[in-house]
């Protein structure tokens, strides 16, 4: 079993609550006392069963839409106002506490439910580790949605605002490509990622050009596991595996041979010691985009997961 994800020493080591967040995060937005938010949606993907979340604590929502607050979760203290302004006000009037206890629990719960995978094969969270590894935690990440996007929240931890650029709740297949190619513009200096899917990838594969034509050195790490990934774990767990629509198996095509069609560099990933030599290639390709297909494990599920309408402390973890 192999371990991994937000280093204990991260700022941000508590990691992400919700349908696909750390257990030890779900754990503690749980069984916290007070919740402070800042701009949170609170939709069902943070929440799951309204009536079950953080029954213990008292919230404290800041959000500029007056709108938003109390929408979905009763909210004791509202505050309505610009985030920077509202934080540094509460910065001043606020006294430091420490809360050993507490902290004590959280490190438990880390300890005992780390992110981690298992089993042979090319994994995607080991993809994601290597990545990580050769960007030293540093590149701008865009995903498309499904597996992956979960995957590359969950082991690439991100240290700055506005490093990890995703479509969030929107749901936007084929976000990642198009994406990445703002990033890069925007920030040429920068390493720019796409991690994306195989179903993701082909929504917006024509957007290839507009990469080769701008010489930008965009990498698109395309998950390949010729299924749409997150909707096929979902008919696996809870529809007893009756695959319907998911199997992209025959009607995936080669994106290398795609890629090259287009100008564009390409590898091909199937056994976990050709990752650390591709994504080395990629990192040195400066003038054009680089892509790399990664054969991942086909039925490999994104977990923890806490199932449609459960309580996040009620999730599925491995």
């Amino acid at each position: 079993m192999c371990k991994g994800g937000i280093p204990e020493n991260d700022p941000l080591s508590l990691g992400m609550p919700g349908m696909h967040g750390t257990a030890y995060a779900n754990y503690a937005l749980h069984d916290a006392d007070v919740i402070l938010s800042v701009g949170t949606r609170f939709d069902d993907r943070v929440t799951g069963k309204i009536s079950t979340f953080a029954r213990k604590a008292k919230i404290i929502h800041i959000d500029i839409d007056a709108a938003e607050i109390g929408k979905s979760v009763g909210v004791e203290v509202p505050i309505v106002g610009n985030a920077k302004q509202v934080l540094a006000a509460l910065i001043r009037a606020c006294k430091k506490v420490k809360h050993p206890k507490w902290r004590e629990q959280v490190a438990e719960w880390k300890k005992k439910y780390p992110l981690s995978y298992k089993g042979n094969g090319l994994k995607p969270q080991f993809v994601m580790e290597q990545i990580r590894d050769a960007t030293k935690g540093q590149a701008l990440i865009c995903t498309g949605v499904g597996q992956h996007q979960m995957w590359a929240a969950q082991w690439y931890p991100c240290s700055r605002p506005r490093q990890f650029i995703s479509s969030g709740g929107l749901g936007t297949m084929g976000f990642g490509l198009p994406a990445a190619i703002g990033a890069q513009v925007a920030c040429p200096e920068s390493v720019v990622w796409d991690i994306d899917g195989d179903g993701s990838f082909q929504m917006n594969i024509q957007e290839l050009a507009t990469a080769v034509v701008n010489n930008l050195p965009i990498k698109i790490a395309v998950f390949n596991n010729r299924y749409l990934g997150m909707v096929r774990q979902w008919q696996q767990l809870f529809h007893g595996a009756r695959y319907s629509q998911t199997d992209l198996d025959v009607g995936t095509p080669d994106v290398v041979k795609v890629a090259e069609a287009y100008g564009v560099p390409a590898a091909r990933v199937t056994k976990p010691e050709e990752a650390k030599p591709a994504i080395r290639k990629a990192m040195q390709t400066k003038t054009k985009p680089f892509l790399i297909d990664f054969q991942v494990a086909r039925e490999e599920n994104v977990m923890p997961m806490v199932p449609a309408g459960g309580s996040i402390d009620e999730m599925l973890i491995d």
